[in-house]
């Protein structure tokens, strides 16, 4: 007879009658137990999937950081980046692999150096070597950041108008190389795409345009100019020149200047200090008279023999820790005279420490 009221053997609960009364089969309780274990597996993988979607986001915006820095786009410096690198060819027991030149390209803070005038020239002229011979060693991180500094490199000449020659010479070695590298683009010597090189040369073309374009503003004050000095300070200051192009630039100024520019002791002076002794023998030229043309004799052996470079601030390399960092940095050297281990690093001997 079936149940006409509601009773506490409704249907829908299987029931089995025992010798201490009814009681519910083991079936059921084994599906509530897995009804309540369902339900907090449920709410585990809910809070799971929060905290997955929490730890995405964050690598995200952990990489996004790191990507800006390497790019030397962040805004605000990362203040776990030390500004030194280790540098050490081959592997040891302590430490596995080497150090790359594109890897010491984004772990050295480039980007604050152009921003110092001791460091400017250095910067420029380490740029300027990579363009002509590093640039297929260079990752693609580096390669993107390279063109990155060249870019603030060239706003900061434009604003300033000044070291217009140094950066108009990188430009033109920059796309010579280029121009080289592209058309042996089947023996992948660069790392890209072609379209993204190809737009990278169009830039640098139009940073030679507005370099070309730059006029240089006279001062508006009324005063003392620099041809109004005597000509013995003008003597003077040629003296501390150390490049023959800004004599020529200089002479071609006034009528005044350019007797002076032509003064023999002058560029005697200027040999003796980029070649040695035994270069100026071999690239002798005396006049009708027996005297040594020093001008000529200058810019001959530029074309034979590299000038000598000289900045007031370079890289540092640390003998006893293997360590290349700026002179103002501080590197965890390990050695009780720190000081007598570390030595001024050229800019070819910058290169030249990733030549394995």
């Amino acid at each position: 007879m079936p149940f006409l009221g509601q009773d506490w053997r409704s249907p829908g609960q299987s029931w089995v009658k025992t010798d201490d009364g009814w009681k519910k089969t083991m079936t059921d309780e084994n599906e509530t137990n897995n009804n309540v274990s369902e339900r907090k597996s449920y709410c585990k993988e809910e809070h799971d999937k929060e905290n997955l979607i929490f730890s995405i986001n964050y690598d995200v915006a952990a990489k996004k950081r790191k990507k800006d820095l390497l790019n030397n786009n962040a805004k605000i410096p990362y203040f776990h980046r030390d500004q030194w690198i280790y540098v050490h060819k081959g592997s040891t027991k302590e430490r596995h692999g080497y150090c790359t030149l594109g890897e010491a390209f984004n772990r050295l803070d480039f980007c604050s150096a152009i921003k110092d005038t001791r460091r400017f020239n250095y910067v420029v002229r380490l740029l300027e070597l990579i363009a002509k011979s590093q640039l297929p060693s260079l990752s693609g991180v580096a390669q993107k950041n390279y063109m990155n500094i060249l870019e603030r490199v060239v706003q900061k000449v434009l604003e300033d108008q000044q070291n217009v020659r140094p950066i108009k010479e990188l430009l033109q070695t920059l796309y010579a190389s280029l121009c080289s590298l592209v058309q042996d683009m089947g023996k992948s010597v660069l790392v890209g795409n072609i379209n993204i090189w190809v737009h990278r040369m169009e830039n640098i073309l139009q940073w030679q345009q507005q370099l070309d374009n730059i006029q240089i503003k006279r001062p508006a004050h009324i005063g003392m100019t620099f041809l109004d000095l005597p000509a013995s300070l003008h003597l003077n200051i040629m003296h501390r020149l150390s490049d023959g192009r800004d004599l020529v630039s200089l002479g071609q100024v006034c009528p005044d200047l350019s007797v002076l520019t032509e003064d023999r002791l002058l560029w005697k002076k200027l040999c003796h200090y980029h070649f040695t002794d035994r270069q100026i023998r071999k690239r002798l030229i005396i006049t009708d008279k027996g005297h040594l043309e020093w001008k000529k004799m200058y810019f001959k052996l530029g074309r034979c023999y590299p000038h000598k470079e000289q900045y007031s601030d370079t890289l540092q390399f640390c003998t006893h820790c293997h360590i290349l960092f700026w002179k103002d940095t501080d590197h965890p050297c390990t050695a009780n005279n720190p000081e007598s281990c570390c030595k001024p690093v050229s800019p070819q001997g910058f290169i030249n420490l990733f030549k394995f």
